[in-house]
């Protein structure tokens, strides 16, 4: 291009691409429209703020560094625990690990192919999280031990005003963000303290806590049994997902409360340590059998069937050394993986099929045979409601227990605690050292702190409405609100120990908590806020948030499908918050497949949300051109490349 051919660039205020500069896109004081001299689209520098950690707000990292132009935002997660990991990081009870295989239980972007075993235990993924957050330079973006404990929308900034409490230094301090994305966790909602495990200790009540001797800054939500005179027992009282470290069961007499997935995990491991262990349970659960064995009956058969594996399903170390040698084999087998995960989705999406009636027999005719045929145990164990209406449970060595003459199982209501341990609905009292509660969270969709936007305090809305979203990432009335998530594969309990549960915040009602392995579908959640937000940078969109017309034509077609899974069977559930019987509501699941979610993802639906644009904040005559970020005619490209060219002659 010959210097005669080059356009005068005086008039182009951003030659230099000053991202700070593009911040307003509208009328001139007289009305009439105004073009922008910037190139087209010129994002808007923001500041973003994830609050979690875990394996989900990691991913959201990655993502917005691989989707907004580089030194256009500012990212900072604040994680409420001494160390990134989440609920791999909070869990470390006897037996916790993943119950997803653990090659489906990994990002695409970072492949492991030294898992020790088919299922990975609860430590060697906290390593996974922690390695990853090391190879790609993430710590600078995380503040550790630091909680949000309020947010609100300030329309006039169109920010969010964050509270954040810095438990190291004990002081609370102000924030804001441009755009706020919770990644907090389905059952992760939180409490301050100020130390680490919480337990209660013999001669304590369970508000006087005694700080054992880990990392953990703040404890999860969870919850203690609705059970009372609890505040009486005398002995240790301990919560799986708060387990102190310094606990020895080792030849005590125990009682664990609960069969939800921690409950079934942890009695096996303790069984043959404690002197004696009795087992409460409200309701039964379907435990199905062996994965590894399932898998072997299927398509995938000629791949498993050569995997070294020992008696407890972990991998030989030659297995291991050709994961990491023969690349082409490993994906080949991670692959062989995904039918079994989706699988379990597919029967419960199938309530009344030949599918569920088989599968349903099936898992009644294992769960038979590892307990012998005991008539009692099979009438107090095995369920008769639909295959899925609760989670479905791998339990290795659970069924099996009951055999040991020192395990009981008790059915019988408790009616109350007693200094000496546990009295029951018919008189008896089970004397106990330690009580074990595996008895689930706060499932509550409705938030831990204060989050107030253009409606209100959403925890006050939604303890008086149920509970609704866009996709299960955005909610009518909070602007620049998204949500990720990291769900526990570990921790999904019984509520039935509860009179009444309200709903995790995060992820969203309406949520593919149930579809199989989490790490990929928070992948394609990150993806797609990312893209929302690089959207609204670069088109001049001020604030972004979900009708209130679309959130409730989604919620009413998820509660339309609902009655057609197993998940609305008469079974309680926190899919259902809790509630017994058929007639409640689902509002916990996506009302479809894992592979129907992320399709639905795929793409944008502008008309489903409503916008604010830069430059209506400044009360002036006339609307922002929604059109402005168009510009001065030139790509971001041509504009440095004139600028060189400018320089060169």
């Amino acid at each position: 291009m010959s210097p005669q051919a080059l356009p005068n660039l005086s008039r182009h205020t951003d030659v230099s691409r000053n991202f700070a500069s593009f911040i307003s896109c509208r009328a001139t004081d007289d009305g009439v429209y105004s073009i922008q001299e910037v190139p087209f689209g010129t994002p808007r520098y923001l500041r973003i703020i994830t609050i979690g950690a875990g394996a989900s707000g990691l991913n959201m990292i990655r993502t917005l560094r691989n989707t907004l132009p580089t030194s256009s935002f500012e990212h900072v997660v604040y994680e409420k625990n001494a160390e990134v990991g989440g609920t791999w990081f909070e869990n470390r009870y006897p037996g916790c690990k993943c119950d997803v295989p653990s090659h489906n239980y990994q990002f695409s972007w970072r492949k492991n192919p030294e898992w020790s075993s088919f299922f990975a235990p609860a430590a060697e993924i906290e390593a996974y999280l922690c390695k990853l957050c090391d190879d790609e330079c993430m710590r600078p973006s995380i503040k550790l031990s630091h909680t949000i404990v309020g947010a609100r929308w300030s329309e006039a900034t169109s920010r969010w005003q964050l509270k954040v409490h810095d438990h190291e230094m004990d002081v609370v301090f102000n924030d804001h963000a441009d755009f706020l994305i919770d990644a907090t966790g389905i059952l992760n909602k939180y409490e301050q303290q100020k130390g680490g495990d919480e337990t209660r200790e013999p001669g304590h009540s369970p508000s006087q806590i005694h700080m054992a001797d880990t990392a953990c800054s703040v404890n999860s939500k969870w919850k203690w049994p609705d059970i009372p005179g609890v505040e009486d027992f005398e002995g240790t009282l301990i919560h799986t997902a708060a387990w102190p470290s310094s606990f020895s069961y080792k030849d005590k007499t125990v009682a664990v409360i609960g069969n939800g997935a921690s409950g079934v995990q942890v009695l096996p491991a303790i069984r043959p340590h404690v002197r004696r262990l009795y087992h409460h349970i409200r309701a039964p659960t379907a435990i199905i059998p062996p994965r590894v064995a399932t898998i072997r009956t299927g398509p995938s058969a000629h791949i498993i069937d050569g995997i070294e594996l020992d008696e407890n399903e972990k991998f030989t170390q030659a297995q291991i050394k050709r994961f990491i040698s023969d690349p082409v084999f490993y994906e080949q087998f991670s692959r062989s993986l995904e039918p079994d995960s989706n699988g379990k989705f597919f029967i419960s999406l199938l309530k009344d099929s030949p599918q569920q009636k088989w599968a349903a027999s099936k898992v009644r005719e294992f769960m038979t045979t590892m307990l012998k045929g005991d008539p009692v145990l099979c009438k107090a164990m095995i369920p008769d409601f639909p295959l899925g209406c609760r989670r479905l449970t791998p339990a290795p060595g659970y069924l099996e227990s009951f055999h040991d003459p020192k395990v009981s199982l008790v059915t019988t209501p408790i009616t109350r605690a007693v200094p000496n341990g546990i009295e029951l609905a018919d008189g008896n009292i089970i004397e106990v050292e330690a009580i074990i509660c595996a008895t689930g969270f706060d499932s509550s969709f409705r938030p831990a702190f204060p989050l107030v936007g253009r409606n209100g305090n959403l925890q006050d809305i939604w303890a008086q409405e149920t509970p609704k979203s866009y996709m299960s990432l955005a909610i009518a009335g909070l602007p620049n609100y998204f949500s990720e998530f990291r769900v526990p594969h570990m921790i999904l309990e019984d509520a039935s120990h509860f009179p009444r549960l309200s709903f995790p915040e995060f992820l969203g009602p309406g949520a593919p908590i149930a579809h199989g392995d989490v790490f990929t579908l928070s992948e394609h959640i990150a993806t797609y806020i990312a893209n929302v937000i690089l959207k609204a940078q670069t088109e001049g969109i001020r604030s972004i948030v979900p009708a209130q017309a679309a959130v409730d034509d989604y919620a009413a077609h998820v509660a339309a499908f609902m009655p057609r899974t197993a998940f609305s069977g008469a079974c309680r559930s926190w899919y259902k918050q809790g509630t017994l019987g058929s007639k409640a509501p689902v509002i916990g699941l996506h009302p479809g497949s894992r592979m129907h979610f992320i399709t639905m993802l795929w793409r944008f639906r502008g008309e489903d949300w409503e916008y604010t644009r830069v430059g209506e904040e400044q009360g002036i005559r006339g609307k922002a051109n929604r059109f402005a970020y168009l510009g001065n005619g030139f790509t971001a490209e041509e504009m440095e490349m004139l600028t060189l060219a400018t320089a060169a002659n």
